[in-house]
């Protein structure tokens, strides 16, 4: 099923609607957490009474809701490998009791614990996101974990979802199961302000900017030594971070450290980083696993000049509106982003065709409309 085919109207009735997996909103993480911040509250003005899960020490807000979506906020143990399914079993567990009609998920690694709500007898809609075993962060044990979770997310879930077509057919060739393609969205409304830029002492159109988790896979020390050989006056804005102290991140702030042009900002969500991704020169996106980067979105709805690593997902998400390097090539990198520099005219064309895009498949309207229908229909069966 694709996305188009998904859209139809509204299910009519008012649904009891929880959605986890995710550390919290408002966001203050990552692509998961921005989707939930855009979706649920899309999903009370439609009615619906929707609660979200989130982890203590992640969430910062003190009401108990957000935007018109109840908020139930759950220990956990705050370390790399017992975050997520310490907060993910908990909440499955909270949420088999409340008599939800049907409960989303997200990550394909909280598949197991979601055995605890099909025993309830919850329907559950699980948003499995990238390829996770082929993480460079994880290990032997760790790749071994997700290949068993992708297994039984297929056996345990009432419905799959996939944000992105290379997601979808992976999921249908290596274990016969069916999904509903629903990619995520972004919004084309310009921020008005320049607060974040004049914090960091840049000027509009005159900064590359990258925005991802300092994790190996997302490949950040890769643009910036790409943008080390560039040959410009203009600024590298690097925004994100880790939760967890690695090794990889240690390297990664003494290569940027490096070169005086490259400026690191740490999380930053919301308002500030909408400033940046509007007025930036190039957005430069070089991760090579996972599905749709609900960055690149955002940056190209802001109407962002784009620069994508070659995986099948970037280039589905980009379809000809922004431009490609083959993937983990800091040399290809290289000429791209010099090329831009040398032809600013093209930069600029590139805006317009990004904008356009995401006008055309990525609206949160049309993606709310979906999950509507996909949670109503998964209710009822």
């Amino acid at each position: 099923m694709t996305l188009m085919q998904a859209v139809a109207p509204g299910s009519g009735r008012c649904m009891r609607i929880a959605i986890l997996g995710i550390r919290g909103i408002p966001a203050n993480y990552g692509g998961f957490e921005t989707f939930v911040e855009q979706l649920a509250p899309r999903l009370v003005e439609r009615g619906h009474d929707v609660t979200v899960y989130g982890r203590r020490g992640a969430v910062m807000w003190t009401e108990s809701h957000y935007r018109g979506v109840r908020l139930v906020i759950l220990p956990t143990i705050h370390t790399k490998h017992l975050d997520t399914p310490v907060h993910s079993l908990l909440a499955c567990a909270h949420a088999a009791t409340q008599h939800y009609e049907v409960v989303l998920v997200c990550n394909a690694a909280n598949a197991v614990f979601t055995a605890v709500l099909r025993i309830a007898g919850t329907p559950v809609v699980l948003n499995v996101d990238g390829i996770e075993r082929l993480r460079k962060k994880w290990g032997r044990a760790g790749r071994a974990w997700y290949w068993l979770s992708e297994f039984l997310a297929t056996r345990i879930a009432s419905a799959l979802v996939a944000d992105a077509g290379k997601i979808q057919s992976y999921y249908r060739e290596r274990w016969g199961a069916e999904s509903t393609m629903i990619p995520y969205g972004a919004s084309t409304t310009r921020p008005e302000g320049t607060a974040a830029l004049s914090a960091l002492k840049v000027e509009p159109r005159n900064y590359f900017l990258a925005v991802a988790r300092l994790e190996p896979e997302n490949n950040v020390d890769l643009i910036v030594r790409a943008f080390s050989r560039v040959r410009t006056d203009m600024r590298l804005v690097v925004v994100g971070d880790t939760p967890f102290p690695s090794d990889y991140k240690d390297t990664m702030r003494a290569t940027a450290a490096q070169d005086p042009r490259v400026a690191m900002t740490g999380f930053l969500y919301g308002e500030p980083c909408h400033e940046l991704q509007a007025n930036s020169f190039c957005y430069v996106h070089a991760a090579d696993v996972g599905g749709t980067s609900p960055a690149l979105l955002e940056s190209m709805a802001l109407g962002g000049c784009v620069v994508v690593s070659s995986t099948p997902q970037n280039i589905e998400v980009i379809d000809g509106a922004g431009w490609a390097f083959e993937s983990g090539s800091e040399d290809s990198l290289v000429d791209a982003l010099q090329y831009l520099v040398d032809h600013p005219l093209e930069a600029e064309a590139m805006r317009g065709r990004t904008r356009a895009r995401i006008e055309a498949v990525y609206s949160w309207d049309a993606i709310t409309q979906s999950y509507e229908k996909l949670l109503a229909d998964t209710a009822r069966n």
